[in-house]
């Protein structure tokens, strides 16, 4: 199974400081996220979407990076996880394990790599000069905490989306991720790790999957965001977040 390790944010992580060289060179497949202050959250609300806010954001409520592992178990994802850099892990890091897969069977994509079943024609879109990577962060509500399977036509309007995102060369990796009760946080102090099991009551911390693409500003990549097909029914609230990515390797 795959497992997504999200770094959360604190306030050394909201500075312009962070990652250092050292913890960029321990994760090397990581992606780090440039601080809130450059970021933004987009709602769509009754079919129109808006900026609903701009950062800075409460560093409780965010993700400062993220990589992915492969592991048999749950339990074997949070052993990895305990095992984070100590350039990081002697200060009072916390981590987040997340299983990775969507509900309903949206197929999820990595850099360099294809959805399964993809057409044989695709190619993995690639980093381009003067385009920036942005990361979509879709926040958590009360139907992907319980995990609810979208109709079998949203997925395959997803999954064809996500297939266009990347043969226009704007969809570089994207994934979905289970209820909270399916992973763990991993807490450090003083580089030492404990293990709380899900899930978590404020869920407004959590985010349900991601998207990485790529475009030449921010507005091209909220672009994006407003054209995606969302899993969620028309009446129901969507929140985005955008963040700058600058990758770990």
């Amino acid at each position: 199974m795959q497992f997504m390790i999200l770094r959360r944010s604190d306030t050394v992580s909201e500075t312009a400081g962070f990652p250092s060289a050292e913890l960029v060179h321990a994760v090397p497949s990581a992606q780090w996220l440039h601080p809130s202050a450059s970021g933004l959250r987009m709602t769509r609300s009754a079919g129109q979407w808006r900026v609903s806010g701009e950062g800075p954001f409460d560093a409780r409520e965010l993700v400062a990076g993220y990589t992915f592992v492969e592991a048999a178990s749950r339990e074997e994802a949070a052993q990895l996880a305990s095992q984070w850099p100590l350039a990081d892990a002697e200060g009072q890091a916390e981590l987040e394990v997340r299983q990775a897969g969507c509900p309903g069977g949206c197929v999820g994509f990595g850099m360099g790599a294809l959805p399964q079943g993809a057409p044989a024609d695709l190619q993995p879109a690639a980093l381009k000069p003067g385009c920036k990577p942005y990361a979509v962060l879709l926040r958590s509500d009360a139907g992907s905490e319980a995990d609810l399977e979208p109709p079998a036509a949203v997925i395959d309007t997803m999954n064809r989306a996500n297939q266009a995102g990347i043969r226009a060369g704007i969809a570089l990796a994207g994934e979905g991720l289970r209820a909270s009760s399916k992973g763990v946080r991993v807490k450090f102090s003083g580089g030492k790790a404990s293990i709380i099991d899900g899930p978590y009551a404020e869920v407004k911390e959590l985010i349900a999957g991601y998207w990485l693409v790529q475009a030449e500003s921010i507005e091209g990549a909220m672009e994006w965001v407003r054209n995606y097909p969302y899993p969620h029914p028309p009446d129901m609230d969507v929140v985005v977040e955008l963040r700058g990515v600058h990758l770990g390797s």
